[in-house]
């Protein structure tokens, strides 16, 4: 698929989101879509858990602090965020930050899936346990993070969330040693 057509399939998936209404009460409390940004085309692509406060804002993931953070472990891999393609398994920001309801994520998967199908990364990185229990709701993230699973014919890569890791040195440093893991499993993929 053509960018322009990527582009045009991903507004329409973005249309439907808001002209079905879906999740009206997170709508409703919150001032913006939060889609995705990035490169459509791009290789890697990291999904989030939900917008918080800035990214609801702004109508963009990852903005904050944590925001910044990645930002930071893009760089120690020679990548920037327009190289990569990042978004959030639910796309409205809940109410005073509360974690996604289970029927809340449910209901973003289908129009998550349909975005990845659309950008086809060659990896997929969940950041947190959230985004990575969607996928694989078996795995728990201390015991694989940083430890390549499949899903059908799609490679993911689970992580720590980069706001877990801010508060706790231990898991930063993790993190960071996971992260660095990126380029070499691209280059085998």
């Amino acid at each position: 698929m053509g960018k322009m057509n990527k582009q045009l399939e991903l507004d329409k998936l973005k249309n439907q989101i808001i002209d079905d209404r879906v999740c009206p009460e997170l709508a409703d409390s919150a001032t913006n879509l939060v889609f995705g940004v990035g490169d459509i085309d791009a290789k890697i692509c990291f999904i989030g858990e939900a917008p918080g406060k800035n990214e609801d804002i702004l109508g963009l993931p990852f903005v904050g602090a944590s925001g910044k953070f990645l930002n930071q472990m893009l760089e120690t891999i020679n990548l920037s965020r327009d190289q990569v393609y990042i978004t959030n398994i639910v796309k409205y920001r809940p109410p005073n930050n509360r974690d996604p309801l289970t029927d809340e994520k449910a209901i973003f998967m289908p129009f998550l899936n349909r975005q990845i199908e659309i950008i086809n990364p060659k990896l997929i990185v969940t950041l947190g346990r959230h985004s990575m229990n969607c996928f694989f709701p078996e795995l728990t993230i201390s015991v694989v993070h940083g430890k390549l699973q499949k899903l059908g014919d799609r490679l993911f890569l689970p992580l720590f969330h980069p706001a877990a890791a801010l508060y706790n040195g231990l898991l930063k440093k993790t993190l960071i040693n996971d992260f660095q893991q990126i380029p070499s499993i691209l280059n085998t993929i």
